[in-house]
């Protein structure tokens, strides 16, 4: 594609896998922003417009698209937590996944990349220390910012700042302050 920062109906049907018509038919109906060209009458769509479509709709972004990394990975291996977790944040309009313990965040880091992480500290198999440990041990992922969301004890939580959390939330929290966590998170990034 381009590095502009408007894209046609056309573009956005490329990067969406759909034809330009349906395209043209979520601007009609308000879910893409977008404006007319004056003269012929052509829609253009902002970048921004179209990320926040594809976000809102739980659609990839693709890379070339991204202007900044707004990526958070749910660890939680209770899934009705993850998803209320997952949720939230969604809602905010930040791109989430799960990982259900801690193998798979593992994996999942260096697939989905994201700029934070919510971990939960008590896990079966790699528990939410290991998974700090492993990460503040690889020079690639130790920028990653790292929000413990646990009931565990005060001296648990002071023990996974210690290897390297940048902050927690004990459970149960209320939703605005997992989103200001994690957006203080992004402020540090």
């Amino acid at each position: 594609m381009n590095d502009k920062n408007v894209l046609t109906t056309g573009e956005v049907a490329k990067y969406c896998d759909v034809n330009f018509r349906t395209v043209i038919r979520w601007i009609e109906k308000g879910y893409l922003k977008a404006y007319k060209l004056p003269g012929r009458g052509d829609n253009r769509i902002p970048k921004e417009s179209l990320v926040a479509f594809l976000v809102e709709n739980s659609m990839p972004v693709p890379d070339e698209l991204r202007t900044e990394n707004n990526r958070v990975l749910v660890v939680e291996d209770l899934p009705e937590m993850a998803k209320a977790i997952a949720r939230t944040l969604k809602r905010a309009k930040f791109e989430v996944e799960i990982a259900a313990n801690g193998f798979e965040a593992g994996e999942m880091i260096r697939r989905f990349k994201p700029f934070a992480i919510t971990l939960d500290l008590q896990m079966p198999g790699l528990s939410g220390f290991d998974v700090i440990r492993y990460m503040k041990s690889q020079a690639d992922l130790r920028k990653i910012k790292i929000l413990v969301v646990s009931a565990q004890s005060e001296d648990q939580i002071d023990k996974s700042i210690k290897l390297g959390a940048n902050g927690f939330l004990t459970k149960p929290f209320e939703n605005a302050e997992l989103v200001s966590s994690i957006n203080q998170l992004k402020t540090s990034c």
